[in-house]
């Protein structure tokens, strides 16, 4: 198993002056770039133009001096506000192209640790591979993050999600869609596994079902809030609706809570009852540290 994965990242050494096979993907990749910074520059132009025309407006409702950077083109903007109106939500942008086809093929998620890992990060490691569907977990072995990403964009990986640690604790989670991002950075608290909790005695450390689980979000109601809200679901497969595993996230106090349970059916004489149920349980804090997007 471990062989098969480590193929997902190994690389071939091509002399100069010889035609390599990554060529064509490199070229697509190099157009694929140009068309999405393309785009971002012009939703940046069309956001700072929509921005100048608000200016102008409230200058002329208050009959203030008009600023100095919309002086010059204030008769264009003037013009403009006549076709402007309060409409525009929902506007198709350049966040949509990242998810284009989520939903309709499922994710394929890359799971891997830092250079050097402990035997607990390993094991945290393992547990985030049970927890997202389709997920491959692969040995980290000296490889930098450039090679990591160049042998995932070959094998059309739509998300890396990287675990470090400090002293033996796992403390940091980084996940990056691919190719463009957005990346985003969380820190870690109180991660507890499921044989941690068959130790304080509150689960069994049974076998880990891989169904695809529902997800209950509260809070995450913010602008940044959906952006984080997007990029954690989207590791996930569509699930079906009598899925019988629950993810829940719960922001509070730039604090999001994350919790993993299983529901059991339970028979009684031809009555079954919908049971929240103590087999399978995982308990982790995360705390957004960095976000960030890819637009080289």
């Amino acid at each position: 198993m471990v062989a098969r994965d480590q193929r997902l990242i190994r690389t071939s050494f091509v002399p100069s002056g010889y035609w390599s096979p990554c060529a064509p993907l490199l070229k697509r990749q190099a157009r694929l770039r140009r068309e999405f910074i393309y785009r971002r520059s012009i939703e940046v132009r069309d956001a700072e133009n929509e921005k100048k025309k608000k200016m102008l407006k409230a200058a002329l409702a208050e009959g203030k001096v008009l600023p100095k950077e919309i002086q010059e083109g204030a008769l264009q903007l003037n013009e403009e506000l006549d076709w402007s109106d309060d409409g525009g939500e929902g506007v198709a942008n350049y966040q949509d192209d990242e998810y284009l086809w989520a939903g309709t093929e499922d994710p394929r998620v890359v799971i891997t640790t830092s250079r050097s890992p402990s035997s607990k990060l390993k094991e945290f490691a393992k547990e985030l591979r049970f927890l997202i569907p389709n997920a491959a977990k692969i040995n980290r072995g000296n490889y930098l993050n450039k090679n990591l990403l160049e042998a995932c964009l070959a094998k059309q990986i739509t998300d890396i999600v990287i675990v470090n640690e400090s002293r033996g604790v796992p403390d940091t989670l980084i996940i990056s869609h691919l190719p463009f991002g957005p990346t985003a950075i969380f820190t870690l608290y109180n991660v507890r596994t499921r044989h941690d909790m068959e130790t304080m005695g509150c689960g069994t450390g049974a076998k880990m079902p891989q169904t695809y689980p529902n997800h209950i979000f509260k809070g995450l109601n913010s602008k940044l809030g959906q952006r984080v809200r997007c990029i954690l679901k989207h590791l996930f497969p569509v699930p079906k609706d009598d899925s019988k595993r629950v993810v829940t996230w719960y922001e509070e106090d730039d604090v999001i809570c994350f919790r993993l349970e299983c529901l059991l059916y339970v028979n009684f004489i031809l009555t079954y009852h919908l049971l929240f149920g103590e087999l399978f349980r995982r308990h982790l804090s995360v705390k957004l540290l960095c976000f960030s997007h890819i637009s080289k």
